[in-house]
């Protein structure tokens, strides 16, 4: 796909790739908006930032880093400029946020309860872990959408899990 959206930019056929563009990432940018955002709302809204963005910049892409590279960064930068606008300067405890946060529609009771366990992590932990397991990215992909290096982002994933299992636990115990 990455080849024909290339394809078209190179014959300055700007509409038709930016139409597989979309097709290819618009739930890609939704969810990594999402992650960031934990906001449903928001991070629709900031998608349809992100492909505003893309569509004026695209005559402009240098075709230097891979496609997914260029919208990862566009729509991390985005997320993180909404965030910073919808909250500023305010202060929320890990509690309030993760009762502010939507979780996705779960199809058993247990998927609800780990979703809110997730939305409940610090928000470093909680990107990482959205993007790693629940869409699936490499460590090297994660790294890079988060503009983190890769020894972060495990480490990160790491205390994530355990603070997850924790949570389990306490939640076992208290059943």
């Amino acid at each position: 796909m990455e080849q024909q959206i290339r394809t078209h930019l190179e014959a300055k056929q700007y509409r038709e790739a930016f139409e597989l563009l979309m097709a290819e990432y618009e739930n890609k940018v939704f969810r990594l908006s999402w992650s960031i955002l934990g906001n449903r709302g928001l991070a629709e809204e900031t998608a349809q930032d992100v492909f505003l963005r893309i569509w004026r910049a695209l005559p402009g892409f240098r075709q230097e880093s891979s496609l997914s590279t260029w919208i990862f960064a566009i729509t991390r930068n985005t997320a993180l400029s909404a965030r910073k606008a919808s909250r500023p300067g305010a202060t929320v405890s890990i509690e309030e946020h993760a009762m502010e946060l939507e979780a996705p529609p779960a199809r058993v009771p247990i998927a609800a309860d780990v979703a809110s366990m997730v939305a409940g992590l610090p928000e470093k932990y909680r990107q990482a872990v959205m993007l790693y397991h629940m869409e699936e990215r490499s460590y090297e992909e994660v790294a890079r959408m988060l503009d983190l290096p890769m020894g972060t982002v495990k480490t990160y994933l790491y205390r994530a899990r355990k603070e997850l299992a924790a949570r389990v636990h306490s939640t076992m115990d208290k059943a």
